[in-house]
């Protein structure tokens, strides 16, 4: 009970701190923008059609019915970037190693998931969104400890192309990065219920990634919490006390979407077509 009570106060005098530090630009102009789309989760990917995940193709089918996208952007050897979910490259290649090994030679040397089409590079990608209006959601997957190399150089290309974004990471690391180099980027916290499945996570960092508790160096502009966790109060309360716009990942039902955007919330879908 004692050990309980103390967690308490800890929680309390960090709800407090965040009251005091974060301060959320829902009001902008950037971010009314990006409120005005919905999200492909990975692009518009179809994976029936021969469509992988965070392909051209899955971002081609996006721009031409008028979505944004959500996308993965990793540091590669040569310090390149590349669109990617995971870092093992197992799932979606059925090869060996780790994505941050690669350089971008070596990219279309990996197919995806049994197609012709192979890793994209971050820049081919934002050339495909760029003069089209439409936004793009981009996460940044820290890697060994790359998380302010792999930021800067994800804002230097971004720098390079005219497209609408905003930033968002599981590591607090890469928004408080975004906070202290480029606070004008629209930043966002990415987060869900760990304590259900910590995977490598120890408990403590479980507790503090389910709970936000990043937020009071990162003072994200945005939440994206995973849908089936939104009644955790971390997220509620980003949203209603420090005008935290919420954004969910991933809808995948129109029942679900209805739900989310009447919360007031960007969506991120996927398995269907809104």
């Amino acid at each position: 009970m004692k050990i309980l009570r103390i967690v308490v106060g800890i929680c309390l005098i960090l709800a407090v701190a965040w009251a005091v530090l974060l301060r959320a630009r829902r009001g902008t102009e950037s971010m009314a923008a990006l409120r005005k789309f919905r999200y492909a989760h990975r692009g518009l990917y179809d994976k029936e059609a021969g469509i992988p995940e965070n392909s051209l193709p899955a971002f081609s089918r996006a721009i031409a019915r008028g979505f944004g996208a959500e996308l993965d952007v990793h540091l590669l050897r040569d310090e390149t970037l590349a669109v990617f979910h995971d870092s093992d490259v197992k799932r979606m290649t059925g090869r060996e190693g780790y994505l941050e090994d690669l350089s971008a030679d070596e990219l279309k040397d990996y197919a995806l998931d049994g197609t012709k089409e192979t890793i994209p590079q971050f820049k081919d990608v934002l050339a495909l969104f760029a003069g089209t209006g439409l936004p793009v959601i981009v996460e940044v997957k820290s890697f060994r400890d790359n998380f302010a190399e792999l930021t800067e150089r994800t804002m230097a290309e971004l720098d390079k192309f005219g497209v609408k974004y905003c930033v968002e990471s599981f590591d607090p690391r890469c928004v408080a990065w975004l906070k202290k180099h480029r606070p004008e980027v629209i930043r966002g916290q990415l987060s869900c219920d760990f304590l259900k499945d910590r995977g490598n996570l120890s408990l403590p960092m479980a507790f503090a990634t389910t709970n936000l508790l990043g937020n009071i160096m990162a003072q994200p502009d945005f939440v994206a919490y995973k849908f089936e966790d939104k009644k955790n109060w971390a997220p509620r309360l980003c949203r209603k006390l420090y005008g935290a716009q919420g954004v969910y990942w991933t809808i995948r039902s129109k029942e679900d979407l209805e739900t989310a955007e009447r919360e007031g919330a960007i969506v991120i879908f996927e398995r269907f077509i809104p």
